[in-house]
């Protein structure tokens, strides 16, 4: 289990605030070495931005050329974070991202099995493309993105701390792609949507990225400081209304709550899982704005990323065109 399970030793007020002045300037170092790679698209890098912080999983959703190789890419180096990264494709196998066993034999000619770990074994882990792969090899991540550790021929073996899952997905309108089941969705703290840029960042990428040099991204945090930061989100207090908040919000994004007319459009909504995530990002938010307790705001503006891969709608709300960003504004409303 990663070692963020553990609970952190109490800080005094003081320390907290110290320690909170000193995340707040190492984040805002990442933000500014990040800013010189990745052009626009600032919503994106905080949501991923706060995916890490609070220790989670980011599934990262827009049509291929949008950057989103890169990002993960840049935020590797500038985190300190060791990465590797795994194209999915249709005949990938689960062994290919877990790793195998092997017999070999020693001079002796004695046999025995030794495992080769796969590149899952990271502390970021790029799947890149995920939904190209068969849900099988899809679900070879499940134990490690929620349990941090694998099982092969029934040894455990215990997966680099922190570890991060950031895959990207084409909108499965495209050929050649499959729905990720729900159980992995359910993994992934955010969906974290890619949009197009707005033309003054694609104007400075088009400047930046076909001249004669391109710039580097840079390391903003020594390997291990990420950790910190994370146990620090853990321990930011939050206020009595925002919990109520997200309560509040998350139960009535269930098809059996009947205060809101909403609900008729939703087929299955999150479970507990999402009420987890979003007390986790909340506070991860907060320290990301140099904030030392999350608002309710907090809670509306991160709704949509915790919740929209977290529900389906049934038929009827199909045949109407409502979307799931549709009834989660209706719920948002509620509280605004």
């Amino acid at each position: 289990m990663s070692d963020m399970s553990k609970s952190p030793k109490p800080l005094s007020d003081k320390e907290i605030i110290a320690a909170a002045e000193k995340a707040v300037s190492d984040i805002a170092t990442a933000r500014a070495a990040i800013g010189k790679v990745i052009f626009g698209q600032q919503e994106v890098v905080e949501q991923v931005l706060i995916t890490l912080l609070a220790g989670g999983h980011a599934l990262l959703v827009g049509v291929p050329g949008l950057a989103k190789t890169k990002l993960v890419e840049t935020l590797g180096i500038v985190l300190g974070l060791n990465a590797n990264r795994i194209q999915f494709t249709p005949d990938l196998m689960p062994s290919d991202i877990l790793g195998s066993e092997v017999m070999e034999e020693d001079t002796k000619g004695k046999r025995s099995f030794r495992f080769i770990r796969g590149p899952v074994f990271a502390q970021l882990l790029m799947a890149d493309e995920i939904n190209r792969a068969s849900p099988r090899t899809q679900s070879a991540l499940l134990q490690a993105m929620q349990e941090y550790h694998i099982t092969i021929a029934g040894e455990r073996h215990d997966l680099p701390a922190p570890f991060h899952v950031l895959a990207t997905q084409n909108p499965l309108e495209q050929e050649g792609t499959y729905p990720l089941p729900e159980a992995q969705l359910d993994r992934f703290l955010m969906q974290v949507d890619v949009p197009y840029p707005d033309i003054e960042a694609e104007r400075r990428i088009l400047f930046e990225t076909t001249g004669e040099t391109e710039v580097k991204a840079k390391q903003a945090l020594k390997p291990g400081e990420l950790q910190p930061l994370q146990n620090l989100v853990r321990r930011i207090p939050v206020g009595e209304s925002v919990v109520e908040a997200i309560l509040g919000l998350v139960r009535s994004a269930r098809p059996d709550h009947h205060e809101n007319d909403a609900t008729r459009h939703i087929a299955w909504g999150p479970g507990p899982r999402a009420s987890q995530a979003l007390m986790l990002t909340v506070r991860a938010r907060a320290l990301l704005d140099g904030r030392l307790a999350p608002s309710v705001d907090d809670v509306m503006a991160l709704a949509e990323p915790v919740l929209q891969h977290r529900m389906a709608l049934n038929f009827s709300a199909r045949a109407e065109g409502v979307t799931v960003r549709n009834v989660i504004t209706d719920l948002k409303s509620k509280w605004v």
